[in-house]
């Protein structure tokens, strides 16, 4: 083996974002709701394992039991895990009393402030608190404990020193263990390397997909010994990159990622949509687009909402190199579970951000971007989210995400701005999951059981998808496989059925679609390729 030899990242080495062992997504990663997460979720779920192993490798083996807080990690390393909660204890004593402490100050507020000043409540703010929040009323005088969420990033409770990344030849799809219950312990057929996400090293490795590099390179840039260098060389291949010629023909050309990802090319302009990007198992698996298939330069990202599936850390970070700016919704600054996903993105180490409100709007060569309201998909919680209107030429496409048609009207006012929008993309989640799934680690009090599960995480079903297309005036529509992919299941929790609900509601709104003479109307999975043309 000589160092002239060149290698590039192998077509099925998969590379996960960790913070402390855990896969890194927002509530991973944003102090106040990391420190929640970790006392009302991680910490309980770990105890439980040591309690009772068994039980939660058999709950894991369930199909039906996808996604519950199950630890799938085998009997042989409970001792890992009883020594990662040891140390959860330790490292992370602060923090977790801080996620105590602001608890029960908000239910001390709730019980108490009716209206009077809450500045005499200053003075009892817990040590942990204090010179990090502010105490509001809403307009309806109930109290507010705003976390200044800057300031925390600047505090002990943010650990960058905890962050790395874990490099992993993905055999098959389904190889991934439910991402938010069970941590990535170290093992002989992985690389991990202890790294703050923000550091420009982390490109060096990720322009590895493209740019081949001499071993001694690779090595030196993940801090390895010459001895690590058989667990190295797996990860990597000789075979030249390919290369993704850019789109030089006429109109816009749009490529589908899988779940909600869409790459539109246009008048030398990429814009990427909810990049969820998949390495292609080493065994093998459905078509798909990967991270070679991609443009060498994206100018634009687009992220819809900060839901993990959507802001996907493990996806931004092996585009960074590649992306122009960054554009995301603007969040609130009142709610501590609202995160701000442009600090997010500052700590991941984006240059460029932009930070939108509704209508806010963007220029490039033949076309614009437009934000635009988002309703509904997030449990009836205050979070920041944009769908996006994109004009590319004479073509005008609206990218829904997970909206929720609960009111016509607002499509009706936004075309009357902007005229009639040919092209929808709308995911149609339309059961979505309870309120207790995501956000019960991070209430105060959740509301009984019956209101948990009447407040989904639910996108449009037919009737509201039929009224979206109708109030935009579209002839094109396309479906979202929302989650349906083999390689999302570790994400997203779903054992998709032919069908299922979602499948039945999506073929009803098709039908009518196809009905009404839509020029396209179709359910997208895997990877497809769209060419709009010009009129």
């Amino acid at each position: 083996m000589n160092d002239r030899t060149l290698y590039r990242l192998a077509d099925s080495t998969a590379v996960e974002a960790l913070v402390d062992h855990w896969v890194a997504w927002p509530h991973t990663f944003s102090p106040v709701p990391y420190s929640l997460h970790m006392l009302n979720y991680q910490k309980k779920n770990l105890t439980s394992y040591l309690q009772n192993p068994e039980i939660h490798l058999k709950s894991s083996a369930n199909p039906k039991l996808l996604g519950g807080p199950f630890v799938n990690v085998p009997l042989d390393r409970v001792a890992d895990i009883a020594q990662m909660l040891e140390r959860m204890g330790g490292e992370h004593a602060e923090s977790l009393q801080m996620a105590e402490d602001l608890i029960a100050f908000q239910n001390l507020l709730d019980r108490e402030a009716i209206g009077q000043s809450l500045e005499v409540y200053y003075p009892l703010l817990p040590q942990s608190l204090r010179g990090y929040v502010e105490l509001l009323y809403d307009y309806n005088n109930r109290p507010i404990v705003r976390c200044i969420e800057s300031l925390f990033y600047k505090s002990r409770h943010y650990k960058k020193h905890l962050q790395s990344l874990r490099l992993f030849t993905q055999t098959h799809d389904r190889v991934r263990a439910y991402y938010m219950s069970t941590p990535r312990l170290p093992d002989d057929d992985s690389v991990s390397w202890q790294i703050p996400f923000a550091e420009s090293a982390v490109d060096e490795l990720f322009k590895l997909d493209s740019q081949p590099q001499s071993l001694g390179y690779i090595r030196e840039v993940l801090g390895l010994d010459a001895c690590d260098e058989d667990k190295l060389i797996r990860l990597l291949t000789e075979q030249s990159a390919r290369t993704a010629e850019p789109w030089q023909g006429p109109g816009p050309r749009l490529r589908y990622l899988g779940h909600a990802g869409v790459l539109i090319e246009t008048a030398g302009i990429a814009v990427l949509i909810d990049p969820f990007i998949a390495v292609k198992p080493s065994q093998g698996g459905i078509d798909r687009y990967s991270f070679q298939d991609l443009p060498a330069h994206i100018d634009y990202v687009l992220i819809t909402h900060v839901h993990h599936d959507h802001y996907v850390f493990e996806t931004l970070l092996r585009l960074r190199h590649k992306i122009g700016c960054l554009v995301v919704p603007k969040s609130s600054g009142i709610f501590y579970a609202d995160i701000s996903m442009k600090l997010l993105a500052r700590e991941l180490g984006f240059q460029q951000v932009v930070e939108v409100d509704p209508l806010d709007s963007i220029s490039f060569t033949g076309g614009e971007i437009v934000a635009v309201p988002f309703l509904g998909e997030h449990n009836d919680l205050p979070f920041a989210k944009s769908a996006y209107l994109v004009r590319a030429g004479n073509r005008k496409l609206l990218f829904a995400a997970d909206s929720n048609c609960l009111d016509k009207h607002m499509y009706q006012n936004l075309c009357a701005e902007y005229g009639s929008i040919d092209t929808v993309f709308l995911g149609m989640e339309c059961i979505g999951a309870p309120l207790s799934w995501v956000y019960g680690a991070l209430l105060p009090k959740l509301p009984d059981h019956k209101h948990c599960q009447a407040r989904r995480s639910n996108g449009s079903n037919a009737e509201g998808a039929l009224q979206l297309l109708e109030a935009v005036g579209a002839n094109r529509v396309y479906v979202y496989a929302i989650g349906r992919e083999p390689w999302l299941q570790y994400f997203m929790a779903l054992e998709p059925e032919d069908d299922d609900a979602y499948i039945r509601e999506i073929n009803k709104m098709l039908t009518v679609c196809h009905e009404r003479g839509f020029s396209d109307a179709r359910r997208l999975y895997g990877c497809d390729e769209i060419f709009l043309g010009q009129d």
